[in-house]
């Protein structure tokens, strides 16, 4: 299975981002640029280091007009927890039959145990939906380069690559 590429339309969905309420891709691109960063689960030690990477360079990806998303398949409780212990601003979604994963080509057949986990993966999406990056890896230890996500937007904002 390979993942969307450049340049494709990004799927549309709707997850849980809690108990109570969903979101859209359509909501989340509305608002402008979207940073889907899909991985494997909650409170794993690389997971929670790339989510808290994510979350320390909140307010430089806002002021690229762009929104952070975490998505995996864990339930929206397991979130829930899971920002509260590590003070996460930005909306977690659930993916909890790893229907978006597949959709966008990084579900792993078997991690672990875990049929259809999704891989660590990033997706910049625009109000467009068209999907203007993509770093995806096999290895759930590897992170994405933030700062290659950070001259992506810039980029896309008319600055220089």
């Amino acid at each position: 299975m390979t993942p969307l590429r450049e340049g494709d339309i990004a799927p549309g969905f709707s997850l849980p981002r809690s108990r109570d309420s969903f979101v859209s891709l359509d909501e989340l691109t509305a608002g402008g640029t979207v940073v889907l960063a899909f991985y494997p689960g909650d409170f794993s030690s690389v997971c929670t280091n790339e989510l808290c990477m994510f979350r320390d360079g909140l307010s430089e990806f806002g002021q690229l007009d762009a929104r952070v998303v975490g998505i995996s398949g864990d339930s929206h409780f397991t979130h829930e927890a899971f920002r509260k212990a590590n003070r996460i601003t930005f909306d977690l979604l659930s993916d909890y039959d790893h229907s978006v994963a597949r959709l966008y080509g990084v579900a792993y057949d078997d991690f672990l145990g875990l049929k259809g986990a999704a891989k660590r993966s990033v997706f910049i999406v625009d109000r467009e939906r068209r999907i203007r990056y993509v770093w995806s890896t096999e290895s759930a230890a590897n992170l994405p380069d933030l700062d290659e996500i950070r001259r992506r937007l810039y980029a896309m904002r008319g600055g220089a690559e």
